[in-house]
């Protein structure tokens, strides 16, 4: 595992920090740790497990991307040989045997530059949110378009295409992935236990932030990919304006005229429900109550997708950067945080 290096990102992660960086010490891995702006002794317990750490400069905007970037960097320079770089969220453990597979993959099929396992959560039982959070882990396997924030790549994939763009604010891995497959490589999503994740949220704001963040994530995408021919996430910010924007807005703006008939729009709501549980249960074979669970929350998405597409846009029409949208916390003085 000598060409083999890890890249671990978080602000504020207390023990799960610990769990996610004992899940790699001693094995003779090269080991960098990102921290952004954290307050809770993260850095003092990365330095002493023996980890290198990057400490991001406050002065500029926090983003997973950046934090990626610079810890990639600090890596290469700290060990010049790595061939194959496993980046890992904070809030994650690395599961026992999943290097070993990423690395055989990776050696035994040089077309592919991104591999990615099954995230899970740690504790799904304990909210509503983090039984969501584990359902949306569950992606299918096979060739891909993107990975999560947990996956290995190789080193020269990444070089190649410049690595992250830091500037994006969410959704990063989806369009570092996209850049990959335009050099003609590919990501696979392999059926393997990769990471468990502590999402530990347990209230309604959280989700809502956490969900516009994705809005905002559709937009800039689209607005940076829509004319490609990869159309990305096109779809969804075509759908979060449908459901999220104008069929509430027609509904409310028709009602006087209409005497409350426009309501009936509302409707609609119920028939994205069902289509979205046909999916999960019969096309992905969910168990039925899996299912139920996913769909209702994916059509109340829609409308803080709406309020993160809103804001990115609003943004962008300013010329203001947009922030990161932090869900876990308040954020520290000069700059957004890592979410």
């Amino acid at each position: 595992m000598s060409n083999v290096g890890i890249v671990a990102i978080g602000r504020n992660e207390g023990e799960r920090l610990h769990r996610c960086l004992n899940s790699v010490i001693g094995r003779g891995l090269t080991l960098v740790y990102v921290d952004s702006g954290s307050t809770d002794g993260s850095i003092e317990l990365a330095r002493d497990l023996g980890v290198e750490v990057v400490e991001l400069d406050l002065s500029q905007p926090f983003s997973a991307a950046r934090a990626r970037n610079e810890g990639f960097e600090r890596l290469c320079q700290i060990n010049p040989e790595i061939g194959f770089v496993q980046f890992v969220d904070g809030d994650c453990e690395v599961i026992d045997g999943w290097l070993d597979r990423a690395v055989r993959t990776l050696e035994d099929h040089p077309d592919v530059a991104v591999v990615c396992g099954r995230r899970r959560e740690r504790f799904p039982e304990r909210t509503v949110y983090n039984r969501l959070a584990d359902l949306e882990w569950d992606s299918p396997v096979g060739e891909a378009n993107a990975c999560g924030g947990d996956a290995m790549m190789r080193v020269e994939a990444v070089r190649k295409v410049g690595g992250y763009n830091p500037m994006i604010i969410a959704a990063e891995d989806d369009e570092v992935c996209l850049r990959i497959r335009r050099e003609g490589w590919k990501v696979l999503r392999l059926d393997y236990e990769m990471t468990l994740h502590d999402m530990a949220m347990t209230r309604l704001w959280q989700w809502w932030r956490r969900s516009t963040r994705t809005g905002h994530a559709y937009a800039e995408g689209s607005a940076m990919y829509g004319r490609t021919p990869e159309r990305h996430f096109v779809r969804q910010t075509r759908s979060t304006i449908v459901w999220g924007i104008l069929i509430p807005l027609t509904a409310l703006g028709l009602a006087w005229p209409t005497r409350g008939l426009s309501f009936i729009l509302m409707a609609g709501y119920f028939l994205l429900y069902r289509r979205t549980y046909r999916y999960y249960s019969v096309q992905r074979g969910w168990p039925s109550a899996d299912a139920r669970l996913f769909a209702r929350w994916i059509v109340l998405a829609k409308f803080p997708h709406a309020l993160g597409l809103i804001r990115y846009w609003l943004g962008r029409l300013s010329g203001q950067h947009s922030p990161v949208i932090e869900y876990r916390g308040s954020v520290p003085s000069g700059g957004s945080v890592v979410g």
